[in-house]
Order: structure tokens, then sequence, then C-alpha cells
């Protein structure tokens, strides 16, 4: 599979290069970002890495001219996500859309509107999702705690200053929809600041307590219960746990999940990890719940209809 990346910040720098060079036959055909040093670094790392010769381009329209490629990464900031999944979809190549999706809810609907439609980087369903999927019933009431804790400045981000709950929020809530394979019905005791947000999210069969920081010590901590309260499963990452597992040559856990997230992709057979347009949309709906539950002291607000465009 030849991808193409647009957008050579952190997450393609620190995430896709490395874990493009661990999948089994993924190959990044090129780059494309205007800022000439970016674009140069990310290209210099992949290649010093024997990962082969990879075109620099300044646009992704310039990419997709140049490079047969399968699938086009979108890792630029979010402002910038509808138009280059667009330029993907005009030149018939399907794109990965990472995370925001969308500025808003009206962009994430106009993104699942595009052909090729655009599947979207929710990551964490290759960590946390596998992990405790197979622990959890096909039915049956769930409670859920999801935390993601992590200190933004250390990320060193050259230009994306999302609100937590774009940041980290939105991979707990589409956890919390993954696992329990069901749709958010409302939003609850919403709090949110630009760097941490909680919310309570009610699915239709369980409920999720959300907590997510971007100025705390990286934390991530996934409990699935049931309704009498027995622990069905539990994942957690960060801390001290991730300090030994660096110093004991175990895999970034970022670089791993983006690495099992590639094979999926590579694998072209259906898979219900992969997460969809629609579950974009899904979660942009409850981010845009739970900004109306904050504004109302944290009272209970219906999450909007989340179907795709037909």
């Amino acid at each position: 599979m030849r991808i193409g990346i647009a957008g050579c910040g952190r997450i393609a720098e620190r995430g896709y290069v490395p874990a493009a060079l661990a999948a089994d036959g993924v190959t990044i055909a090129g780059f494309a970002d205007p800022d000439p040093d970016r674009l140069d670094l990310c290209r210099h790392l992949w290649e010093q890495e024997g990962g082969g010769q990879a075109s620099a381009c300044t646009n992704a329209g310039e990419l997709l001219q140049k490079e047969p490629i399968d699938l086009l990464v979108v890792a630029a900031p979010a402002s910038h996500h509808l138009a280059l999944a667009e330029a993907a979809a005009t030149a018939g190549v399907p794109s990965l859309v990472e995370k925001p999706p969308a500025r808003d809810l009206d962009e994430a609907r106009a993104l699942a509107a595009l052909d090729p439609t655009p599947l979207l980087a929710f990551n964490r369903r290759f960590l946390q999702g596998i992990e405790l999927r197979d622990s959890v019933p096909a039915e049956g009431w769930l409670e859920l705690d999801l935390e993601l804790h992590f200190r933004r400045d250390a990320w060193g981000a050259h230009e994306a200053r999302d609100e937590a709950l774009l940041d980290a929020g939105l991979h707990l809530i589409d956890l919390a929809c993954f696992l329990t394979d069901s749709a958010p019905i409302a939003v609850r005791h919403a709090e949110i600041a630009h760097e941490r947000a909680t919310l309570e999210l009610e699915l239709a069969r369980g409920r999720a307590r959300i907590s997510c920081a971007t100025d705390r010590g990286h934390r991530e901590v996934i409990s699935v219960r049931d309704r009498s309260g027995r622990t069905l499963g539990r994942a957690t990452w960060g801390g001290i746990q991730a300090r030994l597992g660096g110093l004991l040559g175990k895999p970034d856990p970022l670089v791993l999940s983006l690495q099992r997230q590639l094979q999926a992709l590579r694998a072209q057979a259906p898979t219900t990890s992969l997460a969809t347009a629609a579950d974009g949309i899904a979660a942009m709906s409850v981010v845009e719940a739970a900004h109306r539950s904050a504004e109302l002291g944290g009272a209970e607000v219906t999450v909007a209809p989340t179907e795709a465009p037909a």
C-alpha cells in the first residue's frame, strides 16, 4: 500500500513515519506541506531509516498528481481537513483523516458526503479498543470510565491548539461508542475549559464518564463494568508503565496503534475496527451537545441525529 501524507506536523513525524516503517507492505510515496523545514524533516526521517525515496511537495494537489497512491493520510490542522479530503476524492483516492475530523458538525457531515468516503484515524480503537472489545458482551448495560490526559507542551505541536475535548476527548467519545457498539443519546454534567473537559455520555446500552486534559502528565485508563459493577475489562497506558516500557524497548503506543491501523487498511478486508466518516459525525455531535450542556450549567442535552448523508 502506497500512502501519501498531507501535513508534516508531529503526528506525521512521531507517528505515521515510524508506524509505516514498522508496518508490513506499507510505503510512504510522498509528503506534502507548505513548510519546507517540516517537509524535509519527515522525508529525511523516512529515507534515513530505509523507507526508500519519497516525493516532497508543497501541496496535496501536487502530490496526488505526481505519485500514484492508494491512500492520502490527512494530518494537517482540522481547518484543512475537508479541502484535503475533497482533493483526494476528486482524484479518486480514499483518505484517512486525523482527528478532529473537522472544525464542526456541518463540516463532518460534508466529509461523510464525499466519494470515496473518508475513513477516520480514531487510533485508540487499535489500542484499548482491540484490548477490551472481546471482553465486552454483545448485550446488556455497560458502565464505562474513560480518561485520557497528556501534556500538550511536551508533544510540541507546531500549529494545532485544539481544545482538550477535540484533542483528547474525541478519542474517548469514539471509544465509548465503539466498545458499547451503540449510538450516543445524550450528554449531561459537561464542564469544558480549553485544557480540560469532563462529561457524562448516555448511550443506547450504557453510560460513559469521560475525563480529558491537555495540561497533565500522560495517563490513559479505560474501564468497563456491567450493571452489577463487576469489572469486565480495564486497559491502562502511560505513567510509569510507559516510561519503563520505553526503557525496555517496547513499542510506543502511538506508533503501535497507527501501525495496526495502517495494516488494517492494507488488508482491505471488512473490519469493524476502522472508523468511518459516520463515526466522525457521531463524535462531533457529542461535542456539540457537550458544549450546549456546559453552557446550561451541566443540563442534559440530546445528541443530534448522527446518520451520514445518503
